[in-house]
C-alpha cells in the first residue's frame, strides 16, 4: 500500500486552512450541546461541495442551526462500502467532501474510516479536524489515571466473540474504555464481573447534555444503577487488572476466611476486591478444598 507523500502547509499561506479540490475531511460534530463545534468545522462544512452524513435528519438539525445548506449524502454502517465508491468518484471530479456522523468524530466508532482510507490510498488530499468526542471526557471524568488507557469502542455483538475479547483483557493493567448501549450494558458488565472480578469502574453518560453524570463505584454497583433504567449515550471505563499476586496468597487468605466462619459468598467477594480474582474462580477453589 502506497500513500501520497506528506505535505506541509505554511500557516497564513494561500492554501492554509482551506479545502483543496478533491479532498475529504472528517469533521467532528457536537455530542450534546450544539455549541460544541469549532469555527473551523463550520467553515469547512460551508466550503464543502457535498456533506456525507450518518443520518440526514439528525445532521439537518445541526446544519439548519448554523444556516448551512449543502447537498447531503447518507453514509452509514449499512451502505458505507457502496457509498464510498460514489464519493470517491466525486473526489476524482475535484469535489470537496466533508464527512460528519450523528455526533462526535467520524471514523472511530462511526462511519468514515473506510472512505478516509480509500481516499488516502487513491492519492486524494485528506484531513481530520480536532473536535468533540465522548472518549477523552469520559476517561478524565472516570477519575482513573488518564494515560495509558485502552480504548476498544463497542464490544462485539456475538456472545462468543465478546467472551473471547473479555478473556484476552483479563490481565490488561490499564483502564479500559468501552462505548455502551443502555439495553446491552448490564449483560456485558455481568460478563466482565465473571471474568475480571468486581473491579472499580465509572459509567459516564450523556456527555455535554443536560443530564450528564459520572457514576463511579464497582461494576456491580454500576449494574445496579443500570437496572433502575438509565438511558442515553454511555461510556464505560473499567479499572485495569491489579499487579499479579502470588496465587498462593489469595488462596491462603480465602481459606482463612472460611476457617474464621465466613460464608463462601463473603470470602469470594473479599478476595475479588483485595486481589482482583474473579469471584467464580475463588468459589471454585474453595469448593474443591471442601471436598
Amino acid at each position: 500500500m502506497r500513500y501520497p507523500a506528506a505535505e506541509s502547509v505554511t500557516p497564513g499561506s494561500a492554501t492554509a486552512g482551506s479545502l483543496t479540490p478533491g479532498s475529504v475531511t472528517l469533521v467532528p460534530t457536537p455530542i450534546g450541546n450544539l455549541e460544541d463545534i469549532t469555527l473551523r468545522a463550520l467553515r469547512v462544512l460551508r466550503e464543502a461541495d457535498v456533506i456525507a452524513c450518518e443520518d440526514t435528519r439528525t445532521s439537518g438539525i445541526l446544519l439548519r442551526r448554523y444556516e448551512i445548506a449543502k447537498p447531503l449524502v447518507s453514509l452509514h454502517l449499512h451502505n458505507e462500502k457502496a457509498r464510498s465508491e460514489h464519493l470517491l468518484a466525486l473526489l476524482a471530479e475535484g469535489k470537496n467532501v466533508a464527512v460528519i456522523s450523528d455526533a462526535g468524530t467520524p471514523g472511530i466508532s462511526d462511519p468514515g474510516y473506510l472512505l478516509f482510507r480509500s481516499a488516502l490510498e487513491a492519492g486524494h488530499r485528506v484531513d481530520v479536524l480536532p473536535g468533540p468526542s465522548a472518549l477523552l471526557p469520559a476517561v478524565i471524568l472516570s477519575g482513573f489515571p488518564p494515560h495509558p488507557f485502552l480504548f476498544y469502542g463497542f464490544p462485539p455483538e456475538k456472545p462468543g466473540q465478546r467472551q473471547k475479547l473479555f478473556t484476552s483483557l483479563q490481565r490488561q493493567p490499564y483502564p479500559m474504555v468501552f462505548y455502551a448501549s443502555p439495553h446491552k450494558a448490564s449483560r456485558q458488565i455481568d460478563e466482565m464481573i465473571a471474568l475480571w472480578g468486581d473491579r472499580r469502574a465509572a459509567l459516564v453518560r450523556e456527555i455535554s447534555k443536560i443530564y450528564q453524570e459520572a457514576l463511579r463505584g464497582t461494576l456491580s454497583e454500576i449494574a445496579g444503577r443500570l437496572a433502575q433504567g438509565l438511558k442515553g449515550e454511555m461510556v464505560l471505563v473499567v479499572e485495569g487488572a491489579a499487579p499479579t499476586q502470588d496465587e498462593n496468597s489469595w488462596k491462603e487468605r480465602a481459606q482463612e476466611l472460611l476457617n474464621e466462619g465466613g460464608s463462601l459468598k463473603t470470602a469470594a467477594q473479599e478476595i475479588a476486591e483485595l486481589y482482583g480474582v474473579p469471584k467464580n474462580a475463588v468459589k471454585e477453589f474453595l469448593l474443591k478444598t471442601e471436598r
